[in-house]
Formats: C-alpha cells, sequence, structure tokens
C-alpha cells in the first residue's frame, strides 16, 4: 500500500502534479468525451485506429491521458496515473513526435509536425511524480498508512 500511495510532503511536487493533471485531464477529455473541442472516444479510437494503433491500443491511450489527469489533479493513485502518462508519452514519442527531431515547430512549417520536446517535459514531471508521490493536498497522503 505504501508504494501506491506513500508521499512527501512536498508543495513543490503537488504545483507540478496537479499542473500536469489539469494538462492530461483536458487532453482525455477531448478524447473521451469530446470536451474542449475533442473528438469523443468513438471518433478518436477510430482515427488511432487508421494510423495503425490496435483498437484495445488505442483505447488505452484515452484513458490512460484522461483517468490519469484525474488521479494526479487529486493526488489519487499518484504513481499509477504518473506511469499512465509516461506510458503514453513514450508512445507519442514514438508513434508522432520523434521523427520530427527535438523541437517544437513554432514556426508552423507545413508538413513538419512537432517535435518531443513537450513531451520530454511532461515525462520528466511525470517521473518526478513517480519518484516523490502526490505531495501536499493530495488524496495519497490522506490514505498513507
Amino acid at each position: 500500500m505504501e508504494l501506491l500511495v506513500g508521499t512527501s510532503p512536498s508543495w513543490a511536487i503537488t504545483i507540478i502534479r496537479i499542473t500536469l493533471g489539469v494538462i492530461f485531464f483536458a487532453h482525455g477529455a477531448q478524447k473521451v468525451l469530446g470536451w474542449y473541442g475533442g473528438y469523443g472516444l468513438k471518433n478518436t479510437t477510430a482515427y488511432f485506429k487508421s494510423v495503425g494503433l490496435p483498437l484495445p491500443v488505442a483505447y488505452a491511450e484515452c484513458f490512460f491521458e484522461f483517468l490519469g489527469g484525474i488521479g494526479l489533479v487529486f493526488g489519487f493513485l499518484t504513481r499509477p496515473s504518473a506511469a499512465a502518462v509516461i506510458i503514453v508519452m513514450v508512445g507519442a514519442i514514438a508513434t508522432v513526435h520523434g521523427k520530427h527531431g527535438f523541437f517544437i515547430n513554432w514556426e508552423l512549417t507545413p508538413g513538419k509536425g512537432h517535435g518531443f520536446e513537450a513531451n520530454a517535459a511532461y515525462i520528466a514531471m511525470a517521473a518526478a511524480c513517480l519518484i516523490a508521490g502526490g505531495g501536499a493536498l493530495s488524496i495519497d497522503a490522506l490514505l498513507k498508512p
């Protein structure tokens, strides 16, 4: 149980956790619920399948983002939530962003996508949560034995 909900009392990790959680909740809500201009679960998974992802992986990607984001916002099962974010970002680098190099395409050059710069930052934030746990103001801290 300590491995799942153990946490440091750090306010710094709390800021990282909540920020990362909001980002992933918003992107997950686009994919799962169609909120914030998203396409919803049916259309998102159909697109992922059309570009070669197996359907179970497409569903896992959507729910890892959505549920991982919720878990991080509330600091509930922070470590598994952070692991879900890392898995999604490694997959995004492997399938989409890695071929475009490191940098974000700030100039929006046609035909060139964004590199993995942001993905690397998200992985680092999630790794910090994976190591430290939920920090202050987390459900994990309340559940800690």
